[in-house]
Formats: C-alpha cells, sequence, structure tokens
C-alpha cells in the first residue's frame, strides 16, 4: 500500500513538476509552486527528489516520439528527421523548456544529451556506413535539430522563424541525410 501511494505521489509531482516547468520555464518555476499544483507539502518534493534540478531532469524524461523509419528509402531519411523533429518541436513547451534550461543546468544538459545518445543513436548505427562513427554521427545529427530548434523556438532569429516547414526541411535535411549516411538527400533542394 505505502509502494503505491509513493508511486502516486511521485507521479503526481513529476505531472506538476511538467506543467509548471513548461509554462514558466526552470528559472520562475518554484518547488513550492509544483507543491501546490500537487497538491502536497513542499518538503515531499525535495524527498522524493532532492533539488529543482534533479526534479527538472526527472520531470523532462519524455520520448522524441521518432517514427518508425524502416520503410522510409535510406535516400530519404534525413528528410524525415527533420520533417518530424520540426513538428516535434512546434508542438511541445516541455521540449523548449529543456532546451532553454540546458544551456545552463547540467542536470538539463545531461538530459538532454541522454535522450539524444538514447534515441538517435541507434538510427546513426543502423544508417552508418561505419559502425564506429554511429555516435559521432548522431551527435552531429544533434548539432542541427538542437540548433535549429535553438535559433527558430528560443532565439526566434527572423529569417529562421520566417521559414516555412517545408523550406525549412529543404535547407537542413541534406546536411542531417550526409551526417547519417555520409550521401547527400538529393530529393530536396533549396533552389525548389
Amino acid at each position: 500500500m505505502t509502494a503505491r501511494r509513493s508511486d502516486t505521489t511521485r507521479a503526481a509531482i513529476l505531472a506538476a513538476a511538467r506543467e509548471r516547468f513548461a509554462t514558466d520555464g526552470f528559472e520562475r518555476a518554484t518547488i513550492r509552486a509544483i507543491a501546490a499544483d500537487a497538491r502536497i507539502d513542499p518538503s515531499m518534493v525535495m524527498r522524493y527528489f532532492g533539488n529543482k534540478e534533479a526534479l527538472f531532469a526527472a520531470a523532462a524524461d519524455f520520448d522524441l516520439r521518432l517514427p518508425d523509419l524502416s520503410e522510409t528509402p535510406r535516400e530519404e531519411v534525413g528528410a524525415a528527421l527533420v520533417r518530424h523533429f520540426l513538428h516535434r518541436w512546434e508542438g511541445d513547451e516541455t521540449l523548449m523548456a529543456l532546451l532553454r534550461t540546458a544551456v545552463t543546468k547540467e542536470a538539463a544538459a545531461e538530459r538532454m544529451r541522454s535522450i539524444f545518445a538514447g534515441q538517435i543513436g541507434p538510427i546513426a548505427a543502423r544508417m552508418s556506413p561505419d559502425p564506429a562513427q554511429a555516435a559521432t554521427r548522431a551527435g552531429l545529427v544533434a548539432t542541427q535539430m538542437l540548433g535549429f530548434a535553438l535559433c527558430r523556438f528560443v532565439l526566434r532569429l527572423p529569417p529562421v522563424v520566417e521559414l516555412p516547414p517545408e523550406e525549412a526541411i529543404a535547407w537542413f535535411s541534406p546536411t542531417v541525410q550526409r551526417y547519417l549516411t555520409g550521401e547527400v538527400d538529393l530529393y530536396f533542394s533549396h533552389d525548389r
């Protein structure tokens, strides 16, 4: 019975934290506000997670919901990933909060590294012409995805924000394709 109550309390804290971090960002979200949202005493948040950084890292445990690319032609994988990420970033405030926080907080940066390595790594391993390069290739894909997200959604650089989705995909999917496979996706051209 106690384990079940403990799991319920932990889940309530994480749900409240995800909502609060997405709404307020890391800096403005407080343990007191999260506890109030979860309808528990703030000391319980500290008991379960220790500090705000650890709570944020646990709350930011999410799936990038990468598409099944097993049926995607090899030469179109870069475009499929870029399209997915563009739509994924647009619809997830928690992901944006994690990105903003990862720039200044080590726990959030570690969480972001873990998410990308664990979820992009297997795709890079499958696509890489040299399995020894898979981690490097996954890291380079992350540079594109995170850099684009930072410029479009956090820094809001006008030329990047103004790019229609299909044009954004056309611009940077060849780079992602090359990082994954060493081949350039000629299907997309920024001159279209």
